[in-house]
């Protein structure tokens, strides 16, 4: 099943300022990144992952999977997905495209605010590596204008049904 790339990032800029009605805002809980790029993602292939508690999916505020919201728990969701719903693996950043995820440290452990990738330059280089996130809402911002401590790039390969 193909990953519409372009779908996910229609979303990003129509959303990217705002909020989706049919989301909870987390800003108000530590954030609403994560919530913002599994939009993202979901719009690109249109399928959730119902498995309890290692799924992805979002029906509402109390009943969502942890990788729908959680960094940590998203980045384990798409790089070990084998059914269905998006699927990815970590990469070098300059395989960089859009459509993908980048998952930041800020304290060189923990990472800890998800960004989604709306256009990259022929090389991705941070320059040109641009955005779109909540929480500290953006779009079209350089990944080189964070401060962070390490960085990690889940290149998304594909969707399932």
């Amino acid at each position: 099943m193909p990953y519409d790339v372009d779908r996910a990032i229609e979303y990003a800029r129509r959303w990217a300022f705002g909020r989706n009605p049919r989301y909870y805002n987390f800003d108000a809980l530590g954030g609403d990144c994560t919530n913002f790029v599994s939009q993202c993602l979901y719009a690109g292939c249109g399928v959730m992952n119902y498995t309890p508690n290692t799924g992805w999916y979002y029906i509402s505020l109390n009943n969502r999977a942890p990788a729908w919201t959680g960094v940590p728990f998203l980045y384990n969701f798409l790089v070990n997905n084998k059914g269905p719903g998006p699927y990815g693996r970590e990469a070098p950043l300059h395989e960089a495209r859009p459509g993908d995820v980048i998952q930041l440290s800020f304290d060189g452990v923990r990472f800890s605010h998800s960004l989604f990738v709306v256009s990259t330059g022929e090389v991705p280089r941070p320059d040109n590596i641009l955005i779109a996130t909540h929480t500290y809402d953006s779009y079209n911002r350089p990944l080189s204008t964070y401060t962070y401590a390490m960085h990690r790039l889940i290149r998304i390969e594909g969707a399932r049904n």
